[in-house]
């Protein structure tokens, strides 16, 4: 086995044997409760029947619409006004007075108040994903930017550097490791926000619609059957997309510190 063989192979077995502890455990509790909890074969049945139905993937392109909205916003904004607190003392406490705010209340608290004004349309869930996902992605910013080399800063000024010029030669350079940290850590909210908005009914198609459906009309085989969906794609998208991601915008720092991470 070669080495990027091996290093692939190193990162995948994990996952794979949690996987299958999971799958394991489904097992076992259909082997002690047979009526009321499939079997893994019966799941995996019902999950091959189910991507030859359009409902389903009507179900996966409308939660895969609402998150591509919501989540780029959230880290845009977030990252942004991350910065800006690095720039100014006050907005900084600002900031975190509002961070401190939206970490205290559950995003899908916001649903009722936002359905009220917005109806059952996609407009409440994507707003949730930006109020979860926006918060981790501005602390982390504000905290790379409030850690910005101060000996930098004092030469960009005196070479005549003004705030705009701060921004972008200084801090979104010295930030950009915290951006992409903070991107991962607002996607799990991001995530887990859009599954329980979908969940609670504010549409009418979407995963965790879905999910929420078969519990109502006692389907178990459908129920644990979205909830492999829902973590494996939430897997993929985290652990594989957005990690490859971070290794190629960060690619000088897994070069520096040795490529077996």
């Amino acid at each position: 086995m070669n080495r990027k063989l091996r290093k692939s192979w190193n990162h995948l077995w994990p996952f794979l044997a949690a996987a299958a502890s999971l799958l394991l455990l489904l097992q076992l509790g259909h082997l002690n409760n047979p009526i009321i909890i499939p079997s893994v074969v019966d799941v995996f049945d019902r999950l091959f029947d189910e991507l030859s139905d359009g409902a389903f993937w009507s179900a996966l392109g409308a939660s895969m619409y609402r998150l591509g909205i919501g989540y780029p916003i959230a880290c845009l904004l977030g990252g942004f006004m991350g910065l800006l607190a690095g720039l100014s003392k006050k907005f900084a406490m600002f900031l975190r007075s509002l961070i401190a705010i939206l970490q205290s209340i559950p995003p899908i608290t916001w649903l009722p108040f936002l359905v009220i004004i917005y109806g059952f349309n996609d407009t409440p869930i994507i707003m949730i994903i930006v109020i979860a996902s926006f918060f981790p992605m501005a602390l982390s910013v504000m905290n790379a930017a409030e850690g910005v080399s101060r000996t930098h800063l004092e030469v960009a000024k005196v070479l005549g550097a003004n705030k705009g010029q701060l921004l972008r030669k200084v801090y979104l350079p010295e930030t950009l490791p915290a951006f992409i940290t903070g991107a991962q850590v607002a996607f799990g909210n991001a995530w887990r926000s859009l599954i329980a908005g979908e969940m609670v009914g504010s549409a009418a198609v979407g995963l965790g619609f879905a999910i929420s459906f078969s519990g109502e009309v006692a389907d178990m085989q459908g129920v644990v059957m979205y909830i492999i969906v829902i973590g494996t794609i939430a897997t993929i998208l985290d652990h594989v997309v957005l990690e490859q991601l971070k290794r190629k915008l960060l690619k000088w720092r897994y070069i520096s510190g040795g490529g077996d991470q």
